[in-house]
């Protein structure tokens, strides 16, 4: 990412004729493990930033379609596809962030540009995570409340969910244009500059009390589906074959939907805490770049392994695909 946001040192302007070159202190007295080099440099453009730009335009890409669908489709107007439209659309913003947030450290490098992006990517980030614990609820009262589930009231649920989610990454994403940052005061910046270490502090543990969240929904999930699927069995008599199968299809589901979520986040969320501004930034790289690609993968479990949004897309990409059989919106608990 850009320098002046992951690299906590001081900038300084280019020799004519030379590169810059990130290279490890070796003196302990120093403020931050890197420092300048004037060092020819065989790469002018930093790989990792190369890497989070082709990640956020896969990002972009795919999350375009998804939104494209839904918004496109009006028998896609359910709670589910919804919120599932509403995590597309923050993903899409992610993805828009980090290719802006290169363009911009290429072409125009300024501390305002970089605390609009900064800002812009915890909201999209942050509206991400949100949307997922959004679902997360959704699934939950699909199956809790399966006979008034789909009523007025459940709408006007998802909207509340939807206008707090936003709501709260807006804010979150508009305190360090707001004042809260590092710029004036280089020795409270985090790992992610210009975030002071008591925002990423905060971020973190946002992240850590939405994890325990989803996770204690999907134990009551798997709960409430393997008693399903148990008393199905005892109904139609075939228990050892049935049950198991079902059984074990829900919670293989929930275990890919929170192995990816925690896998992508969990290193960056957990490097916010211990970290410190004078660790190398290669840290930040290497577990920031993950968490990007929960973004990437969310589409994939959540909007393409759908039935309905499958036939969507084979209607938008044919436009001659004619459905079989009667049409029929499902509840989340089927997905």
């Amino acid at each position: 990412m850009n320098e002046s946001l992951l690299v906590n040192d001081s900038s300084a302007s280019p020799v004519a004729g030379e590169a810059l070159q990130w290279l490890e202190a070796d003196s302990p007295d120093l403020n931050s493990s890197l420092e300048f080099s004037t060092a020819p440099l065989d790469f002018p453009i930093n790989p990792w930033d190369i890497m989070l730009c082709m990640s956020g335009t896969v990002i972009a890409c795919e999350n375009a379609i998804v939104v494209a669908i839904i918004f496109y489709t009006p028998t896609l107007r359910t709670p589910m596809f919804v919120l599932i439209g509403s995590l597309a659309t923050a993903d899409l913003l992610a993805g828009m962030g980090l290719i802006l947030n290169f363009v911009f450290q290429y072409v125009i490098s300024s501390e305002t540009i970089s605390l609009i992006t900064v800002g812009f990517l915890v909201a999209s980030f942050t509206a991400s995570i949100s949307s997922l614990l959004a679902i997360t609820v959704d699934r939950y009262f699909s199956l809790y409340n399966a006979l008034t589930y789909f009523s007025e009231k459940t709408l006007q649920y998802v909207h509340l969910m939807l206008l707090g989610t936003w709501g709260v990454s807006l804010f979150l994403g508009l305190l360090p244009v707001l004042g809260w940052n590092c710029l004036d005061e280089p020795a409270s910046c985090s790992i992610v500059r210009p975030l002071t270490r008591s925002n990423v502090t905060l971020l973190a543990t946002s992240f850590f009390i939405i994890f325990m969240l989803m996770l204690t929904l999907y134990f009551k999930i798997c709960k409430i589906v393997c008693h399903h699927a148990h008393q199905i069995a005892l109904q139609q008599h075939f228990f050892a074959t049935s049950h198991y199968i079902a059984t074990k299809k829900g919670v293989s589901t929930l275990a890919i939907i929170l192995g990816t979520f925690g896998a992508s986040w969990l290193p960056f969320a957990i490097y916010c805490l211990v970290g410190e501004r004078e660790y190398p930034s290669v840290y930040t790289y290497a577990t920031l770049l993950p968490a990007t690609y929960n973004s990437m993968i969310n589409p994939i479990i959540y909007a393409y392994r759908n039935a309905e949004i499958q036939r969507s897309l084979y209607m938008l990409l044919c436009g001659c695909f004619q459905a079989n059989g009667a049409y029929r919106s499902r509840s989340p608990s089927e997905v």
